[in-house]
């Protein structure tokens, strides 16, 4: 089983999950290209080289208008000249005060996506733009992703708009993101999303989170650490404070770890197969980054669910459409088999694998789509070759390839979404796009 491992004993921003994972690929400035490619108005997001603590580690910073938002000739009016930088995406504080490497809000900043209610009329305030979650949702429709890389991009908002909604007492659609910080965020975000897309772990386990320890001084006063909006992000999530002081897991960081994580748990017995360190700007006497650890686990097994039940009142289309709804909700796999039914009714089973933290949201699905009363569950051992994922680059754009090896056999098969798009994209046939990049 692929697991992928990160260590937050720092902590963990959006800028610091994204470089962390972009050292695990095999392509990294591939994977920039594409990024940058997405479309988003005015942004670049560059990758550099950083030491801290005698480790050599990636630190990334999102650009806006040419600049990031602590520099001090791109303020916007904040004052942001006194702070060190900011995490690029952790984005929708409650206050303005923020920083690239966290854990640097002793000060009057600004935070890239502080939030505003409707009510107050920030643009009249800051003389800019602010966006609500449409504009978000708007923006995130426009950069052409995959259907599950969109998904979990608004999941992760949507963590952090209900945060923000319950800190400030009002309904999601009144709370609104700076203009630079919706940009920011929604480029750390989407770089996480499509990076855990295409690294394609089957397991994601986090350390327990270091939040730093405190109180934060910012426009609206002074807040303890964890600030408000990721303190109700990380419940049900083991944390811990520790001697360093000030902020060091952001909002963003928070809800893309709350949304991917399989379980919060110390580091498993795995071989190790790539390490990633993101880092922050901050520098402490402890190394300021995120580890990221790929490896597979020691028996190539793993774990699953299998969730069934009998229906005899669905029609074909009824069927395929609950399937269809099942897989956009994360099912492993789903399928049927005809059955014979009591008082001798044709019948279909229908059959859901999924991950253990998934249970609760098949069921739903379940209950939801199809016209069933009851679902059996059965806990399943599975043996799995391990798998990877390459990226090619061609002349048509990037084509992913996943590899699969172990029990002595090694197949590879490029990934149909990507053979589709370049067929439909230059009339070609499937079969003339494989036979031109090899049948494998």
């Amino acid at each position: 089983m692929r697991i992928l491992y990160l260590d937050c004993g720092m902590g963990a921003a959006g800028d610091m999950l994204t470089a962390a994972l972009l050292e695990l690929l095999p392509d990294p400035a591939g994977f920039m290209r594409k990024l940058n490619g997405l479309g988003l108005p005015d942004v670049e997001v560059v990758r550099e080289k950083e030491v801290k603590c005698g480790i050599t580690g990636t630190h990334v910073s999102v650009l806006v208008h040419g600049g990031e938002e602590g520099d001090a000739h791109h303020d916007h009016g904040h004052g942001q000249h006194e702070h060190d930088g900011s995490d690029h995406g952790h984005g929708q504080h409650e206050y303005e005060g923020s920083d690239h490497g966290h854990g640097q809000h002793e000060h009057e900043g600004s935070d890239h996506g502080h939030t505003h209610h409707a009510h107050e009329h920030p643009d009249h305030a800051h003389g800019h733009h602010h966006s609500s979650m449409h504009d978000i949702e708007h923006i995130i429709e426009k950069m052409g992703l995959p259907r599950k890389v969109e998904e979990d991009i608004r999941a992760v908002y949507g963590l952090i708009a209900e945060a923000e909604s319950h800190v400030h007492g009002v309904p999601v659609a009144e709370i609104h993101f700076h203009e630079v910080g919706t940009m920011d965020a929604i480029a750390d975000i989407a770089a996480v999303c499509l990076l855990l897309d295409e690294l394609a772990p089957d397991e994601i386990v986090v350390s327990p989170i270091h939040v730093g320890s405190g109180h934060v001084k910012c426009a609206h006063g002074t807040l303890p650490v964890p600030a408000p909006a990721t303190a109700y992000i990380l419940r049900d999530v083991p944390v811990y404070g520790g001697s360093v002081r000030g902020e060091l897991c952001t909002p963003t960081g928070a809800a893309l770890l709350k949304h991917f994580a399989t379980r919060f748990a110390e580091m498993p017995v795995m071989r190790t197969q790539a390490i990633g360190y993101g880092m922050g700007r901050k520098d402490f006497e402890e190394a300021n980054c995120v580890r990221a650890m790929l490896g597979e686990s020691g028996d190539g097994t793993d774990g699953v669910l299998e969730l069934s039940c009998n229906v005899d009142d669905m029609t074909a289309e009824e069927i395929g459409f609950a399937m269809e709804r099942l897989f956009e909700g994360g099912a492993n796999e789903v399928y049927t088999i005809p059955i014979g039914m009591k008082k001798s009714r044709p019948g279909t089973l229908i059959r859901v694998m999924c991950k253990e933290k998934d249970r609760e949201k098949m069921l739903q699905l379940l209950f939801r789509h199809t016209t069933t009363i009851g679902v059996r569950e059965s806990v399943a051992k599975r043996y799995v070759l391990n798998r990877r994922i390459e990226s090619l680059s061609t002349e048509y754009g990037e084509i992913r390839r996943k590899i699969s090896s172990g029990y002595g056999v090694l197949r590879s098969k490029l990934e149909y979404d990507d053979l589709a798009r370049i067929a439909r994209e230059n009339d070609l046939s499937i079969e003339d796009v494989r036979e031109r990049f090899g049948k494998s």
